[in-house]
């Protein structure tokens, strides 16, 4: 009995018809977001300057989706200068309303602006004098009549083809978010310092907060040798310390220069007495080095600029105070 042939499978499922779904999405996406930038007028400006002036917390709150959407809005928020918190509009009629404080903003995110759990916090708002600003698709509806600003966040559709799913609205809200606190942080003067400080976990973070001294090795874990020692014993010490180089310093410490497993390969090429040789005649004076309080990112641009795996940490009364290598850095993540 001949095998019946394969079913041809529904033009939805084929690569092309998956393509054309995802290409339709981000169409109407894109399109959405796009159409933002006629709504940004003076309500945005009045938005941005009721975040400049709160002294509290901007409180965010919105209820399924638009609650996703202002968790990530409200992280954003304060990870660039303006400390901000998401509130559960239903959890708030349970004892969290305690959480918002004079002194603090609402940021309040409702497509319908007709959202049940978030206009029960509206008398709440209006009590402490709170300032309020919606996002809403509906510039007639409860929450937007309530706010002292609205930002329209209205699409004419989503990106789902049953016209129901959160999508290309959810996407425009969290544009929206974005913008007011990119605006927000550009009138603060928001540094990628302020920024690093934020994040000190983050690779930015450590790249801009983490110093030499953080990261250095000190005290009998650095290398150093004499100038009258011979290069042997100066081998021996690099050896014995791992950091492919020992620092050449006088009696009080001072840096003079310093010996590399390069300048070991260099001297096997010249006339030169190894086992003779002392280390002052073999040495690269002064060297390169780096002070304590030089961010570690500069001794990553250092090592990548000349080449070197290594550098001795000078103070700047010339004294040898640590030594590092790149893979005291890696360690660190800063490379």
């Amino acid at each position: 009995m001949n095998a019946a042939p394969d079913a041809v499978p529904p033009p939805a499922t084929t690569d092309d018809g998956l393509l054309t779904a995802g290409r339709r999405a981000l169409r109407i996406e894109a399109t959405a977001v796009e159409s933002l930038l006629k709504r940004l007028d003076a309500r945005f400006a009045a938005a941005c300057r009721l975040c400049l002036a709160c002294t509290g917390r901007i409180v965010v709150t919105g209820m399924g989706k638009s609650g996703h959407v202002g968790g990530k809005i409200a992280a954003t928020l304060a990870s660039t200068g303006s400390p901000s918190f998401f509130l559960h509009p239903a959890e708030a009629s349970h004892g969290d309303l305690g959480m918002i404080t004079r002194t603090d903003l609402a940021l309040a995110i409702s497509n319908s602006g007709e959202t049940p759990e978030v206009l029960t916090l509206l008398p709440h708002l209006s009590r402490l004098g709170v300032p309020l600003i919606a996002m809403t698709g509906n510039p007639g509806s409860t929450l937007a009549r309530a706010a002292a600003v609205n930002l329209d966040i209205s699409v004419p559709e989503e990106a789902c083809p049953l016209n129901l799913a959160p999508t290309a609205s959810t996407t425009v809200t969290l544009a929206m978010g974005d913008a007011l606190a990119v605006a927000v942080l550009d009138a603060r003067g928001f540094t990628e310092q302020d920024f690093a400080r934020s994040h000190p976990g983050g690779t930015l973070g450590r790249r801009l907060l983490l110093h030499v001294e953080d990261v250095m090795r000190k005290g009998d874990d650095v290398p150093r040798t004499a100038p009258d020692a011979f290069l042997k014993e100066g081998l021996v010490e690099m050896s014995r310390k791992g950091l492919g180089m020992t620092v050449i310093v006088d009696g009080t410490g001072r840096s003079l220069g310093v010996f590399t497993d390069g300048d070991l390969r260099r001297i096997l090429d010249q006339p030169v007495d190894v086992r003779a040789a002392r280390m002052a005649e073999v040495m690269t004076a002064p060297g390169k080095s780096i002070g304590p309080r030089e961010l570690a990112a500069e001794a990553v641009h250092l090592m990548e600029l000349h080449r070197i795996t290594a550098l001795p940490v000078i103070d700047a009364a010339g004294r040898v105070v640590g030594a590092l290598n790149v893979h005291d850095l890696l360690r660190a993540g800063v490379m």
